[in-house]
């Protein structure tokens, strides 16, 4: 199943803890659905790990401040590098191995991952990054999509959040499979403000935390949200996600390295470090 002039509202500042470096995944914290460190291996808990014949695996020394954690390489040209599918809540039967008990309905989300492009880096942010996903049928139907990945061609050096609807306006579920494109619903680009994939900003780690939350059945009262360290890089609101479909919420987040053809510019490595889903700000 591997496939390849909006205002900006500036929050309220929240007080959110600090996330940790090693060992932040002992004792979950209240919210938390998921917290990977990699200081265990947990992957045989995400219902799919695809390392890419071993271009995405999980190793010592890669993580924040010398940890394990996972890492991402590309051959020159290489376009798919692995990915991890986390699933949980209420799903369809079958294929959906969730890590939560598989009934709840979660209708906002948060979640948190810390990236490190290594030294050197060249070709903007590599396409795919992370996205959620309200899977609606065992054959991947998906009611929506919340897609955090680097900005199109000018824009490569940025994140951005490209929300999709998989329902027509009135909720009626209308993709029959994963990334069924031509029925989407397409609920607008935003491009963030931090160039954290340039050149001069290679070589460190950035905590990149998202945010989906549904609109009420029938409303368009959704909200997607992006923070770069803690800061407000992206917001896009008004959205009607998913129309007045309720059978599911989010159900899955997806960590992907998808650099799109022509693929790699160069030899790469990415890592990826502090993966946490939860119903409530994660923070840095």
């Amino acid at each position: 199943m591997f496939l390849p002039i909006v205002a900006l509202v500036i929050s309220p500042v929240i007080a959110v803890p600090r996330g940790g470096t090693d060992h932040e995944c002992s004792t979950l914290r209240p919210g938390w659905i998921w917290c990977d460190d990699f200081e265990q291996n947990r992957l045989s808990q995400y219902f799919e790990y695809d390392s890419a014949r071993g271009s995405f695996v999980r190793v010592p020394g890669v993580g924040v401040g010398g940890s394990f954690g996972m890492r991402a390489r590309w051959a020159t040209g290489q376009v798919e590098a692995g990915s991890l599918h986390l699933a949980f809540g209420k799903r369809p039967a079958g294929y959906f191995k969730p890590v939560d008990e598989g009934t709840a309905i979660y209708r906002d989300l948060f979640w948190r991952v810390r990236v490190r492009l290594q030294p050197g880096w060249r070709g903007g942010g590599a396409n795919k990054l992370s996205r959620a996903i309200s899977f609606a049928s065992r054959d991947w139907a998906e009611a929506m999509i919340a897609h955090v990945w680097s900005g199109n061609e000018r824009d490569a050096n940025y994140l951005a959040l490209d929300p999709a609807s998989g329902t027509d306006e009135f909720g009626v579920l209308a993709t029959a499979k994963y990334n069924d494109f031509a029925k989407l619903r397409w609920l607008g680009y935003t491009r963030g403000t931090t160039p954290l994939f340039a050149d001069s900003s290679v070589g460190r780690w950035y905590c990149v935390e998202a945010h989906a939350k549904l609109n009420d059945p029938g409303e368009s009262n959704g909200v997607f949200e992006l923070w770069i360290d803690g800061k407000l890089d992206a917001r896009k609101d008004g959205l009607s996600w998913a129309g007045s479909f309720s059978e599911y919420g989010i159900n899955a987040v997806f960590l992907e390295n998808y650099w799109n053809a022509p693929g790699a510019v160069q030899p790469e490595e990415r890592y990826f470090d502090n993966f946490v889903v939860s119903t409530a700000r994660i923070g840095c």
